[in-house]
């Protein structure tokens, strides 16, 4: 009962909340709770001005993620999903634009992208920062990044996220409320963010 009226206290102050989410979690964060996915969508569509949330898991091995791949296609009853595991890519659904990303680097996307300008045979004395985010595989720029269990990012967006904002939590994934979702963006709210200035 005190969670629910402390969640609606909070829900209630937000007037300036980030556009676009982002989770970065671990394989064992997936394990722990592969629900939370959906627990996090469902919260977000309570929250007017959230266009995109973002969950990247960290593994070198996509198909570890096999068993919860069903989990998080559940998604797509609420939202419209693009599910990007290794290779394969699922889109399915409709509203709240929600990204899963499994097992693509930061540092991958970056040379993708340069390659990608290569091949079209561009002159290396014309290649822009421009050009280089035409190019990347995924067209987000988080306003939020979240991370529960402590200080450690993956290495997801790292182009995309040089401004973003930074909320860590020392519980693990399996604990995340629906309160800690709503006290990251209270903390957003009362930032000023300076984009690099």
């Amino acid at each position: 009962m005190i969670h629910t009226i402390y969640e609606y206290l909070l829900l209630r102050d937000l007037t300036t909340v980030p556009a676009e989410i982002c989770f970065m979690l671990t394989i064992d964060d997936l394990g722990s709770a592969p629900d939370r996915i959906y627990d996090i969508v469902t919260w977000s569509l309570e929250v007017a001005g959230i266009r995109m949330v973002t969950f990247h898991i960290d593994t070198e091995d996509p198909a570890v993620c096999e068993p919860y791949i069903e989990e998080i296609r559940k998604v797509s009853g609420i939202a419209h999903l693009h599910l990007h595991q290794g290779e394969e890519y699922l889109e399915a659904g409709k509203g709240l634009s929600v990204m899963v990303v499994i097992g693509k680097s930061g540092r991958w996307e970056v040379t993708e992208s340069i390659r990608r300008i290569a091949e079209e045979g561009v002159d290396p004395c014309d290649i822009t920062e421009e050009m280089i985010e035409e190019h990347l595989t995924f067209r987000c720029a988080p306003d939020l990044i979240i991370k529960t269990g402590g200080s450690h990012l993956t290495d997801f967006l790292i182009w995309q996220s040089v401004y973003s904002e930074l909320f860590f939590l020392d519980m693990n994934w399996e604990f995340f409320r629906k309160t800690d979702f709503l006290r990251a963006l209270r903390d957003y709210q009362s930032r000023t963010r300076r984009f690099g200035a």
